[in-house]
């Protein structure tokens, strides 16, 4: 990432918080991103934040040329500019596909230091000490299942039948939750979820009145120099309540042949997408099946790496890569087809990446799951779940893999 020139002590507990409420007020476009010290393969988040007031069009983040450094999201439903599909299903928050800003404000917070791209002023110091934070946030909202129990588990069993034509090897099925308040207040919901379930990838998303809140596992890419990662997730299981039922979950997760197969397919597919912009023979699987432990759950995640063609641009990658594969499933195009006709929402940012490109073309981006996406002028906000349907899929099984995926966004939307 960029370089952090300018240094300061870090001025103690709540400082971020006031940051993130002082800017909210102060620039168009906000980002945090927290690795929370996680030991994830390859590198977590860190802990950094940006702000500004330009936003980057489409012309300019897919500009090969570097010396900018861009922050923002890509949408899932931009999939239909790089292939021949179509998001028919209803929107719950008019969403841009692409979502980009130039930050004029770049904070990196590491060893108790302020590390920061310009100099800060004291004005700057003195606004953030102002800054109050609220005595009692509203985090409460109630939701709305979109598709019903019954809905659910009929469509997972449309989908094996797709299976057995062939039709598909695996989908990443999803379903959405939506709600509507009167007053909501996003940075202390993303602090609550942060506390309850602290990720890798955790960030918080601003874009004039849009905000994503976001707990997710999964980095989708990362490219630092020459070599691009990728890190999909495949494989789920409820974390144990005593340490001997937790060490059998583990287990039992990394023995599942199911889920060790729906890992190797989404693995594979990476690794047929990565091919495409790298150089031949430089695609190998880092890590196969490798099960890590997060606050909830047990994850199972493959690490595929590849040394990228040096005539390669950004776009190119995502062009290659995009949507990733563990939201799709495979083969990923008729799959992304049967994912719009059985799915009853479209998804928009939900599935898509979340992430920064810096001034030398490197860049680290998110899988936009375990996330609340809320519009504060429309009062509302949705979220989705999803797991991955194969042909020995419990219909049942898979809905209590999608509750407990959202167990920590229903605790804050509870209050709880």
């Amino acid at each position: 990432m960029t370089s952090f020139p300018f240094s300061y002590p870090f001025p103690g507990s709540h400082w971020v918080q006031k940051l993130i409420y002082w800017a909210q007020q102060e620039f168009t476009y906000l980002a945090y991103f927290n690795g929370n010290d996680y030991p994830y393969p390859k590198g977590n988040f860190g802990n950094t934040f940006f702000a500004g007031n330009k936003p980057v069009t489409a012309k300019e983040l897919w500009d090969p040329s570097k010396g900018v450094f861009k922050v923002g999201i890509i949408g899932y439903d931009f999939k239909n500019h790089r292939e021949n599909l179509q998001s028919s299903n209803p929107a719950f928050l008019d969403l841009p596909e692409i979502c980009f800003f130039q930050p004029e404000l770049l904070i990196k917070i590491e060893n108790d230091k302020v590390l920061s791209k310009t100099e800060l002023t004291q004005e700057f110091w003195n606004s953030i000490e102002r800054s109050e934070l609220p005595q009692s946030p509203n985090l409460k909202s109630p939701w709305t299942a979109q598709i019903s129990k019954e809905k659910y588990l009929e469509s997972v069993e449309t989908i094996k039948s797709q299976i057995v034509e062939g039709e598909t090897y695996e989908m990443n099925f999803c379903q959405a939750f939506s709600g509507e308040f009167e007053s909501w207040d996003p940075v202390a919901a993303y602090f609550k979820l942060n506390e309850i379930s602290p990720m890798p990838f955790s960030a918080l998303f601003k874009a004039g009145e849009k905000w994503i809140i976001s707990a997710s596992p999964e980095r989708f890419i990362k490219k630092t120099g020459s070599q691009i990662i990728a890190q999909p997730i495949k494989g789920t299981i409820r974390r144990g309540i005593t340490a001997e039922e937790d060490l059998e979950n583990r287990n039992k997760l990394g023995n599942s042949e199911k889920e060790k197969a729906e890992n190797l397919m989404i693995t594979d597919l990476m690794r047929n997408d990565l091919s495409k912009v790298s150089k031949t023979g430089t695609v190998k699987v880092d890590e196969l099946f490798g099960i890590y432990q997060l606050p909830k759950v047990f994850q199972m995640i493959s690490t595929i790496s590849s040394e990228v063609n040096p005539e390669v641009a950004f776009e190119d990658i995502i062009q290659a890569t995009f949507p990733m594969g563990s939201m799709t499933g495979a083969p990923k195009i008729r799959t992304m087809e049967l994912i719009d006709e059985l799915e009853s929402f479209k998804r928009g940012w939900f599935s898509g990446a979340l992430g920064w490109v810096d001034e030398e073309g490197d860049f680290d981006f998110s899988v936009v799951i375990r996330s609340i996406i809320a519009n504060l002028i429309a009062k509302k906000l949705y979220f989705g779940v999803g797991s991955a349907v194969t042909f020995d899929a419990d219909p049942e099984q898979e809905f209590e893999e999608c509750q407990l995926k959202a167990q920590a966004i229903f605790e804050i939307l509870r209050g709880a």
